[in-house]
């Protein structure tokens, strides 16, 4: 499924490294590290008219990878809500806005790998568009098992959202050319560990199973599902599973914060059983919750 440009777009205002620059000028430096090693973490929060959804939870996300990768000179949260506020404020957006947050290890004084050569601190850029849901949740999206595995800690641990994310874009490649809207991506031993960009459920019997997060992103929306079933007494179990067990789910879906949730019709050409009731009833659930869940601006 391939999103649209919105015309809306065009003469946005981006936050880099503390100055808002019209689209066309926003941009860093050849020297920086994202250029020069695709370093940096970043967050996709999404705006609602009540606030943005688990805010300090993205941020504390974003400031655990930038510790881990043992960035220098990484800005404060209020400093971060404060570029946020400004570019939010400065474009007129308070609601249908997908924010790409982006903290870079910064620049360099040459080129190279040494972070050594990062003399200047980190580069924060706040990117905040007018988008819809990545996905349409009365259609769902088809998959495909994709030969790429999805990394562990033992090499890259997916705890870490960052951006480099060439594994991600080769497994979405596979599906875009195979005609299907995404890719199921195993881990090292063949289980199902997430989609190329969300994290993914099922369904059989009424019990409700994911993945372990050893090998995907531990999701923010994934994590939020697993506590609205805990709520309302659903049973919900964190374990392997295998590629048939989703074939033959009663009900696959797929969480994230673009797209919040969306029924996987189809695996490797299967069709996966939708339990529409068992759907809607969790959809409603998650969407009388999303306000409680937004913390205001």
């Amino acid at each position: 499924m391939l999103q649209e440009y919105n015309p809306k777009n065009e003469n946005i205002l981006i936050h880099v490294n503390g100055k808002l620059l019209p689209r066309k000028e926003a941009k860093v430096s050849v020297f920086d590290s994202i250029v020069q090693n695709g370093d940096g973490v970043w967050e996709g929060l999404r705006v609602y008219p009540e606030g943005i959804v688990c805010y300090d939870k993205h941020l504390n996300r974003l400031h655990e990878g930038a510790k881990a990768l043992a960035y220098e000179g990484i800005p404060s949260k209020d400093e971060i809500k404060k570029a946020i506020k400004e570019t939010l404020d400065a474009n007129g957006m308070n609601t249908d806005t997908h924010i790409r947050l982006t903290l870079t290890r910064g620049e360099k004084v040459t080129s190279g790998m040494d972070s050594r050569l990062n003399q200047s601190g980190c580069c924060l850029i706040v990117l905040a568009e007018w988008k819809k849901k990545v996905y349409d949740f009365s259609k769902g999206i088809r998959a495909i098992s994709s030969s790429i595995r999805r990394s562990i800690p033992a090499f890259l641990d997916s705890k870490i959202h960052h951006n480099n994310m060439l594994s991600l874009v080769i497994a979405k490649i596979q599906a875009n050319i195979s005609g299907y809207d995404a890719a199921v991506m195993l881990d090292e031993r063949g289980f199902v560990a997430e989609l190329n960009d969300t994290n993914l459920f099922m369904v059989k019997d009424g019990s409700v199973s994911t993945p372990f997060a050893h090998a995907c992103l531990p999701g923010i929306t994934r994590q939020t599902f697993i506590d609205l079933f805990k709520e309302n007494q659903m049973e919900i179990n964190e374990r392997d599973l295998s590629l048939v067990e989703f074939i033959n789910a009663d009900l696959v879906f797929a969480t994230g914060t673009n797209g919040e949730i969306t029924p996987v019709t189809e695996i490797d050409g299967r069709t996966v059983n939708c339990d529409n009731d068992f759907l809607e009833k969790i959809k409603n659930l998650f969407e009388a919750k999303l306000p409680s869940l937004c913390e205001p601006l």
